[in-house]
């Protein structure tokens, strides 16, 4: 005989096992409060606009040349993060890490058909991203005419430093959040589990439900008075 499970049923497992959800819920949510807020490092981000356009000698817009300028970006991209040009950022701000570590914190990022590309670092110092942003953009800019022969790059616009920085991550209430959302799942998962796994009889339904029988009849409970 199969056993079907109703809403009813449900609910009677959700309303028995709410404090066991709770707890596990709460537990959740506490740990990644505990986590993102005391023990993850704050990140923090700084961005440098790069503008790729050769400079001509006169004042005309040439589709060819801005197209070209738009697809030299990706080239670029990998250009600026190559011990070319890390190396020498590394040198000048007297940075202990290697290009491969500082190549992990940038990030270059582009829109279609634009000839401007933004350059972002993250770092746990809001100063020091700020530093190796513009160190990064200058030095690409000033080494890409030796590289590559081309003059068509310009920084826009420069990193500052903010009076009150905002890390990018961790993000506590989000992180919270999540945690509510799967401790709230894996609750109510180990609450349907545990019923399942009781085989508890306690009245007449659970008799039918666990042995599939039709139930006769039942004695009352009989109190002895001395």
């Amino acid at each position: 005989m199969e056993e079907t499970i109703s809403i009813e049923d449900i609910f009677q497992t959700l309303k028995k096992r709410w404090k066991l959800i709770m707890l596990l819920t709460l537990s959740v949510a506490l740990i990644s409060g505990t986590i993102s807020y005391f023990l993850l490092t704050p990140v923090y981000e700084s961005s440098t606009q790069i503008l790729v356009n050769q400079k001509q000698s006169e004042n005309q817009l040439d589709s060819t040349q801005i197209q070209s300028n738009i697809d030299m970006i990706n080239t670029y991209s990998v250009i600026i993060k190559s011990p070319a040009i890390l190396e020498k950022v590394i040198d000048d701000l007297e940075l202990e890490q290697s290009v491969e570590q500082l190549s992990e914190k940038i990030t270059i990022n582009s829109q279609e058909n634009s000839q401007v590309f933004s350059l972002t670092v993250q770092d746990s110092n809001p100063t020091k991203a700020v530093e190796i942003a513009n160190t990064v953009s200058e030095t690409f800019q000033k080494e890409i005419k030796n590289i590559m022969n081309v003059d068509n790059v310009s920084v826009l616009a420069k990193a500052e430093v903010k009076e009150n920085p905002t890390p990018v991550k961790p993000s506590p209430l989000l992180n919270i959040a999540i945690a509510v959302v799967i401790g709230l799942m894996a609750g109510i998962g180990l609450a349907f589990l545990l019923e399942y796994m009781d085989n508890t009889i306690r009245d007449e339904k659970d008799i039918e439900k666990l042995l599939g029988l039709p139930l006769l009849g039942s004695i009352q409970k009989i109190s002895q008075h001395k």
